[in-house]
């Protein structure tokens, strides 16, 4: 049986994200093993000489199902019919960095990769923005592709569920895999909101099984929200090998269909639920059916987690607000 082909889109990539995502991509493990990979490899013209190392690594690895690698400086030939489109490639936020200095560097990047992939990629291409701040240059990437569906935008928070899974299995002495449920609303920034009111760990409710509520409304919170900054002073370089996990684990969530019961996180434009307004690019828990994504409805919102969800929603219109002359 012929297999699938897919062809991908990386950006930056032979940053450090790139390196640890592509081998992981080409060896099949994001789209399956029934599943053939064309890379197409974007970086700036400086760097070129560098992803042509990458491409030979890639090369020497045989991978079965890698058939074909392009590289090159030019979005519109790197994203021409692509399928999905992994925008890692942004200016790496360094100690001391303000938010709103990435948000003007990086607004025009994507306002013209937005404009490459309306232009050339496949009409039914999904597109993941990695690269920070990541909500509002996927909202940028959007507002300038305007043939694709506006549901084929995303922004990870992937890393934020992960970094929560991480920190609820450590306190209660489980494994991960024994945490479900973590959603990460609005931004991914420090004012993001890591719902551990509706989390649960082996079937009960986080709060049930974690008894010390202080430590889940404080440091648990503040440990997730911040985990990126901890790890620029600790190493002195962003996340590199953990975002690459992550962007792989939200292409994966949202191509296969979510287990009965569970959800993950990943922002999309929002339709108005949960009085979010429609059209930004938010944290929410969803759920996929395989080939399309809703909005999980009905979760229980108390008033602590309104009021943060209010926080993280304030920061996402201020840097609307900011590049509003690139929407």
């Amino acid at each position: 049986m012929a297999k699938k082909i897919v062809k991908v889109a990386v950006t930056g990539a032979a940053g450090q994200i790139g390196y640890s995502l592509l081998f992981r991509i080409a060896s099949g493990e994001m789209l399956g093993k029934d599943t053939e990979v064309h890379l197409s490899l974007l970086e700036v013209e400086p760097a070129l000489p560098a992803l042509a190392g990458v491409k030979m690594e890639l090369e020497d690895c045989a991978f079965p199902l890698l058939k074909e690698i392009t590289t090159t400086s030019d979005p519109e030939v790197a994203f021409k019919d692509i399928d999905w489109a992994l925008l890692v490639g942004a200016a790496p936020r360094k100690a001391g960095m303000e938010r709103g200095d990435l948000l003007k560097i990086n607004g025009n990047i994507f306002v013209g990769q937005g404009k490459a992939l309306d232009k050339v990629a496949n009409e039914n291409c999904k597109v993941l923005v990695v690269g920070n701040p990541c909500n509002t240059n996927s909202l940028i990437a959007k507002s300038s592709c305007k043939r694709l569906n506006p549901k084929n935008f995303f922004a990870m928070t992937m890393l934020d569920q992960r970094r929560a899974y991480s920190q609820l299995a450590e306190k209660a002495g489980v494994q991960t895999t024994d945490v479900k449920n973590v959603a990460i609303w609005g931004n991914h920034s420090a004012t993001q909101y890591p719902d551990f009111f509706n989390a649960t760990i082996n079937g009960k409710p986080a709060t049930e099984v974690i008894t010390d509520h202080e430590w889940l409304k404080g440091g648990f919170l503040t440990t997730v929200q911040q985990r990126g900054a901890a790890i620029i002073k600790a190493r002195g370089l962003s996340s590199a090998a953990s975002a690459a996990n992550a962007a792989i684990e939200t292409v994966k969530n949202i191509v296969n269909v979510t287990p009965e019961g569970e959800y993950f996180s990943v922002a999309v434009e929002s339709d108005g639920s949960y009085g979010i307004p429609a059209g930004m690019i938010f944290g929410f828990p969803i759920k996929s059916d395989g080939n399309s994504w809703e909005i999980v409805q009905g979760i229980e919102l108390n008033e602590f987690s309104k009021e943060k969800i209010a926080v993280t929603l304030k920061e996402l219109l201020e840097e609307k607000e900011a590049v509003q002359d690139m929407l």
